[in-house]
């Protein structure tokens, strides 16, 4: 019987040890992924997140017009859904910066997130909440630090990430936080584009999402925007 528990008591004992093992790996493993989420989408707390530049020209509630200067992107267009295609698209980018490149150069990154429909849209201002096929597909974008150009970005390994620049433009901005659901998204749209419509400012590009926060930070902490570029008068 003494025998018998001391074995049962080693055979916990080793048991507990794997899992401490396995753990530690899967810490390890998951170290990085978890700073660098941290850091773009919570990080704003503890140190200073690049974002493009913009100058707001004209600011009303919670809408805004800004003028952005040109910046750069490394972008993915995937299938899918509003919600099923980001954590794809986040991946495939995350590890572009994480050093899955011709260089294996690591980089930081800035904020937001964004992304799009590639679906042309009638862009009427008194349009209705567009509904999403199921065919549809999204963009995504992260937003390079501002140190590089084209020529100086580490070349992707996948090939499915592009680069490219943003020229200047002017946006059209609806600020709101609360969840990222489809439904908070087109409610918040359809809000930019009755405002738009009432100051009879012409949109001239599609809806952007640009998302700010990381999913574990509370939705009623979280700082989303939807924007859309117009015609304005230089």
């Amino acid at each position: 019987m003494i025998l018998v528990n001391f074995l049962h008591g080693m055979g916990a004992q080793l048991n507990i040890n794997c899992l401490v093992s396995i753990i530690s790996n899967l810490k390890k493993i998951k170290k990085e992924f978890f700073l660098l989420v941290f850091s773009i989408f919570f990080g704003g707390t503890v140190s200073a997140i690049e974002e493009p530049d913009y100058q707001i020209i004209d600011r009303e509630f919670d809408f805004e017009i800004r003028h952005y200067k040109e910046y750069l992107v490394a972008e993915v267009t995937l299938n899918g859904d509003f919600s099923s295609s980001g954590g794809q698209a986040f991946r495939i980018l995350a590890g572009y910066i994480f050093g899955d490149n011709t260089a294996k150069q690591k980089m930081n990154m800035t904020s937001p997130v964004e992304s799009q429909s590639s679906l042309s849209e009638e862009m009427a201002m008194t349009a209705p909440v567009i509904s999403i096929a199921e065919d549809e597909q999204y963009i995504y974008r992260f937003v390079m630090e501002k140190k590089y150009t084209l020529d100086s970005l580490p070349i992707p390994n996948d090939s499915r990430i592009k680069l490219k620049k943003i020229n200047p433009r002017f946006m059209a901005v609806k600020k709101y936080s609360g969840t990222w659901s489809e439904e908070n998204y087109n409610e918040s749209k359809k809000e930019l584009l009755d405002y738009l419509s009432k100051k009879n400012i012409s949109v001239i590009g599609l809806p952007v999402f640009a998302r700010y926060n990381a999913p574990f930070v509370p939705w009623f902490l979280r700082r989303n925007e939807v924007m859309i570029e117009i015609d304005w008068p230089l």
